[in-house]
């Protein structure tokens, strides 16, 4: 390494966490000063996220934070599960749900700006990852909850589903709200109850039962009372209260707050990636275009 040692090398990786030639090469452009070499590697990763940015990462790591009656919840996006395993791929999201609580920002753009704990903002530390891992990274939605005189429990499974519930009342709000939690990732709740289930999701199944008990030929009363039963068999399946508990099915989850003197007044559910769409890979199309192009 004529002209620049392994420790200075070493000093800037350990500021940087990009690789060894990388930082070799940077020191070397920058006659041996290791700050001109952090701000040349930090320019360039800035241009090298903002190439990346159009691929789509559809992977990565819900995260969450919550302090009394207050929770907040953020979804990190990268392009491949093996970087969403990643130990400072996780930091990264949880140090951003901290931000989220303690600012309660309001949008995207503001997120960004607001300083970590090294003193770097969001954005720029979310670019500098990009340049060290070479992939995109994106901090696609968060969202805050607030219980009021309440308590907002977080659950997250394996990374990948994060919930807020706000829950008042009860004596062990904490605890209740966990169990709720839990549930609410496994049973994927529309709305709270039944009055809150959006107005144009209700006409949409309405219209789709209709259709098929006109197809029956029966009787209009009988049409109707079909109608009527089967809107609220979807109702008590798509609606929290409604839906039998999973940690004891043969009560509802309103019959397992009611025992315990609580009860839920929102809740929010992140799951990785929902809502984007992915790349489909056609590999056997791939191999063929690569075999005729090289024929």
């Amino acid at each position: 390494m004529a002209g620049v040692t392994a420790a200075q090398v070493k000093a800037l990786r350990d500021r940087t966490g990009a690789g060894m030639m990388d930082c070799k090469k940077a020191l070397v452009e920058a006659g041996g000063d290791l700050d001109a070499a952090v701000e040349a590697m930090r320019v360039s990763g800035l241009a090298a996220a903002d190439r990346k940015a159009g691929r789509i990462a559809a992977e990565g790591v819900v995260a969450v934070a919550s302090e009394g009656a207050r929770g907040a919840m953020v979804e990190v996006n990268c392009e491949t599960d093996f970087v969403a395993r990643e130990d400072d791929f996780g930091t990264f999201a949880g140090e951003i749900a901290r931000l989220v609580l303690a600012n309660d920002p309001d949008g995207p753009e503001a997120l960004g700006a607001l300083p970590l704990d090294d003193g770097t903002t969001v954005d720029e530390r979310r670019r500098e990852l990009v340049a060290r891992i070479g992939e995109n990274i994106a901090v696609r939605r968060f969202e805050v909850l607030d219980a009021g005189k309440g308590h907002v429990a977080g659950y997250v499974h394996i990374g990948r589903i994060g919930v807020l519930v706000a829950v008042e009342a009860g004596d062990e709000p904490a605890a209740t709200g966990k169990d709720i939690a839990m549930h609410v990732a496994a049973s994927r709740p529309l709305a709270v109850s039944e009055s809150d289930l959006p107005a144009d999701l209700v006409e949409r199944e309405r219209a789709i039962i209709e259709a098929q008990a006109a197809e029956s030929g029966k009787p209009a009363a009988i049409m109707e009372k079909i109608v009527h039963g089967r809107l609220r068999k979807f109702a008590s399946e798509s609606t929290l209260l409604g839906q039998p508990f999973v940690k004891d099915p043969d009560v509802t989850v309103a019959g397992y707050l009611a025992g315990r003197g609580a009860e839920v007044r929102g809740f929010v559910r992140f799951e990785v990636g929902e809502g984007i769409e992915r790349k489909e890979d056609d590999f056997v199309s791939e191999v063929m275009a690569q075999v005729r192009k090289n024929a």
